[in-house]
């Protein structure tokens, strides 16, 4: 499908806390609802390393002790699915009116349409990744907390493992879609900050993830850098939305909104601990 030219903004912010990161992703996609920004990329990390939470996911699934003990920070994410460790990695966020023909339809055609972006920045980095759909019908062997181990309706992957997982909201005239695209380290640490019923289910549920998700280090040999992979995407939006990513930066509206949202909602037990 070919589209029309655009020029989209393009955000790349340092490293920040779970409760900031995700509060400026819901500060954009209101401020792009009501049309007081452009479209827009961001790209970011985490620091400390920060355990999201999806949107009615129990909050009883976390170990809080283990959490702790590790100095990692917990948020709840704006949108659906399963548990994500968020460290080592390169996250980026579509935030766009539901009207630009990029994501126009449904969640599974916006994904489907997004996800050529997707598969181009990884062949960017010298990969071979496929866009695999899903029975939405099938479930995990048994119950687990953890994003990367559980089928989704439409996934990207690399020899047969989950590589990028995505989640989409939409709110009013506004979508939101953001997703994690892991670099290094040891994709299981997730495993050690999440409650199982026992010692053999944890081992279980880490045998499993280990099978079912990879990392960017585990297929390539060398992991790239937060920044090479950043410009593959860069590079890969711009070749296959055909669009003009201009650099930005929060506009004032956004800074604000972003400050008053870590306080009233995602640093708050309140939405924390809403389920």
């Amino acid at each position: 499908m070919s589209y029309e030219k655009s020029t989209w903004r393009i955000i790349e912010d340092n490293p920040a806390k779970g409760a900031w990161n995700m509060a400026v992703d819901e500060a954009i996609l209101e401020s792009v609802y009501m049309n007081n920004s452009p479209p827009t990329l961001r790209l970011y990390a985490w620091h400390p390393a920060c355990l999201s939470l999806g949107l009615a996911q129990p909050s009883r699934e976390v170990n809080r002790q283990a959490l702790r003990a590790k100095g990692w920070d917990l948020v709840r994410r704006p949108t659906g699915g399963r548990a994500i460790l968020h460290t080592d990695e390169l996250t980026y966020a579509v935030i766009v009116p539901e009207s630009d023909p990029r994501v126009k339809g449904g969640v599974l055609e916006s994904y489907l349409r997004l996800s050529k972006a997707l598969l181009k920045a990884l062949e960017n980095l010298g990969l071979y990744p496929q866009a695999e759909e899903k029975n939405s019908g099938e479930k995990a062997e048994e119950p687990n907390p953890v994003c990367f181990e559980v089928p989704s309706n439409y996934e990207i992957t690399v020899n047969g493992k989950k590589l990028i997982g995505s989640a989409q909201a939409r709110r009013k005239a506004g979508i939101l879609q953001h997703g994690a695209i892991p670099l290094q380290g040891d994709i299981s640490r997730i495993i050690s900050v999440l409650q199982f019923r026992d010692a053999a289910a944890r081992e279980r549920a880490k045998t499993r993830l280990l099978a079912h998700a990879t990392t960017l280090e585990q297929v390539l040999g060398t992991p790239p850098s937060w920044h090479q992979a950043s410009a593959a995407l860069k590079q890969a939006f711009q070749d296959t939305l055909n669009l003009s990513l201009e650099p930005g930066e929060l506009s004032v509206f956004e800074e604000s909104r972003a400050g008053e949202l870590v306080e009233e909602k995602y640093n708050h037990p309140s939405w924390t601990e809403r389920t």
